[in-house]
């Protein structure tokens, strides 16, 4: 009897050793398949690089980071195609550090209210040119950019010599793009598979009263292109910039096409004739 009883005991001891060592091992598989499992991430718009307080963001400004879905910040924007859209051409409030993210506060878009105020330098004005895809460098022009602006006009008066009835002048030089009328998302689709959108109709820059003026007088005279500067030239203030607008000279058909200067004896050919009468002298006509 005691023997079967010690028997018994040894086996129910054994019993629970066995359930205590599978819950062990069990327990210990799930700890590692907690482990091995990948963290869930997303992707956040962060910035490229030191973003400076009034700077507008430009694609170049933008960069994507993996951040833990439950480390996302408040406000950051996730990298979506229309989230990049969105923030470009919008002015920095306050400086954002490299690999920083890209808060909703740190931001003011365009066409929010106090945009044109907050981003315009004092004294100066805002103003809109009509643009298309050619003469608005095909869309590659984005919020932040310095241009130059080209008119380009022809003349109809037929006494006019042909290689002088169309010439390009240069009206504003080295003016800020504040805005487009359209925003692009370079070489993407939108997240319904879209075409991106089309290249932006108008164009609004940044610059003095004086400048607006000869603006508003250049789009009634002809179609107004835009020349964007690289980032390396030199700056030169807007009063320089203005007087050597002012100071360049046209380019006429002629110069660019010397076929035009040739027809007919070429514009600026003039023919003399020296038409003698008797003892009275002589009289000279032109052609």
């Amino acid at each position: 009897m005691v023997l079967r009883l010690a028997l018994f005991l040894l086996l129910l001891v054994a019993l629970i050793a066995a359930s205590v060592f599978g819950i062990s091992i069990l327990n210990q598989s799930k700890t590692q398949s907690v482990a091995a499992a990948p963290q869930q991430t997303e992707q956040v718009l962060v910035a490229s690089g030191l973003l400076s307080a009034g700077a507008l963001l430009q694609p170049s400004d933008l960069s994507s980071s993996a951040v833990p879905v439950d480390a996302v910040p408040d406000g950051a924007s996730l990298d979506t195609p229309a989230n990049r859209s969105d923030l470009i051409g919008s002015m920095i409030r306050s400086p954002i550090s490299p690999g920083a993210p890209i808060l909703a506060d740190a931001v003011i878009h365009p066409g929010d209210h106090g945009f044109l105020a907050a981003v315009l330098a004092p004294g100066m004005r805002a103003t809109t040119v009509g643009v298309d895809a050619v003469s608005g460098a095909a869309g590659l022009i984005w919020p932040g950019d310095h241009v130059d602006v080209l008119l380009t006009q022809t003349l109809d008066d037929p006494s006019v010599p042909l290689g002088q009835r169309i010439a390009a002048e240069l009206v504003l030089k080295d003016v800020r793009v504040i805005a487009t009328g359209q925003q692009l998302v370079q070489g993407t689709v939108t997240a319904d598979g879209k075409e991106p959108p089309p290249a932006a109709t108008t164009v609004t820059l940044e610059v003095t009263p004086d400048e607006a003026e000869r603006v508003a007088v250049a789009t009634r005279l002809g179609p107004l292109s835009l020349v964007v500067i690289s980032s390396s030239s030199v700056a030169v203030t807007s009063q320089t910039a203005a007087e050597e607008a002012q100071g360049s000279q046209p380019v006429w058909a002629d110069e660019v096409s010397p076929a035009l200067s040739n027809l007919h004896g070429g514009p600026g050919v003039v023919a003399i004739v020296h038409v003698f009468s008797g003892s009275d002298g002589s009289q000279d006509y032109k052609f």
